[in-house]
């Protein structure tokens, strides 16, 4: 099985208590995922209860062509205000293994995502991510980093 990996960095200029707040609740997924993608956290979960490794988070996702599909990781890592690991159980993917990155930086904090992933299918998955999936996952990210700043302003280094 062919696995990939893909790494994405965005200063936040905002406090790590707040972007770890934020980025760890599920329930703020669909603000930050493109909207063509019909994302939907499905799991029933008091949004003010802190993440957990063994956590279970459900959604529904469209990733490609408009087609749905129910999607299942657990959270697997956490360590408070540093970083968390979510691995899909049930979804799209062969492996699925996101790592989220917290550091503060003066002026803020650096986010470090990193995806490691693979597509079933042999040959068949490997020209599918070539065509659509790679490009497909860099857009959501890219989407991500817009939104992002749309919510929070954009970082500005300190001197």
């Amino acid at each position: 099985m062919k696995t990939y990996q893909l790494k994405f960095e965005q200063y936040l200029p905002i406090p790590l208590a707040e972007a770890w707040h934020f980025f760890s609740s599920p329930s703020n997924l669909a603000k930050i995922t493109p909207p063509d993608m019909q994302f939907v956290v499905t799991s029933d979960y008091d949004e003010n209860s802190k993440m957990y490794p063994g956590m279970i988070i459900t959604y529904k996702v469209s990733p490609l062509l408009g087609i749905k599909m129910n999607w299942m990781t657990e959270i697997t890592h956490v360590k408070e205000n540093d970083y968390f690991v979510d691995e899909q159980r049930t979804g799209p993917y062969a492996l699925w293994h996101h790592q989220h990155h917290f550091k503060e930086v003066k002026g803020g904090v650096l986010m470090t995502d990193i995806v490691n992933y693979a597509i079933p299918y042999g040959i068949i998955g490997r020209v599918a991510n070539e065509l659509l999936v790679a490009k497909k996952l860099k857009q959501v990210f890219a989407f991500r980093e817009k939104a992002v700043i749309d919510l929070f302003g954009r970082f500005k280094k300190a001197d």
